[in-house]
């Protein structure tokens, strides 16, 4: 592995939890084909988007997400925040976003992709 390689692994920054990693999937995601940006200027990553597509799907297919929760994981995510348990019509939401949350994290944390 050449030295530059070696800085580039190092120098990509961790996520800070499950939600910050689901929110940046989310966002890179819809603008991935909108407009191209600056590499330079975007910060690097522990992990690309198709890595993180992957732990979803494979958490899905193995029964750890649950439809709902990957409902509520994408309704929210485009809102870019999380659902709030102490607003009524969200209060179903946000268990199963936390439920949701903790399994990314889990399996995230893992993979070295969350501090």
């Amino acid at each position: 592995m050449t030295s530059q390689k070696l800085h580039n692994v190092y120098s990509a920054e961790k996520f800070q939890n499950a939600e910050q990693l689901w929110f940046w999937f989310l966002y890179s995601k819809s603008v991935q084909s909108g407009f191209s940006r600056n590499p330079h200027v975007a910060t690097r990553r522990v992990c690309e988007l198709l890595d993180v597509e992957t732990l979803i799907t494979k958490l899905y297919l193995s029964g750890d997400l649950t439809n709902e929760q990957l409902s509520v994981m994408k309704k929210f995510g485009d809102r870019r925040r999380a659902p709030h348990q102490y607003i009524w019509a969200e209060n179903r939401a946000a268990a199963l976003w936390r439920s949701a949350m903790e399994t990314v994290g889990d399996a995230a944390k893992k993979r070295g992709w969350i501090e």
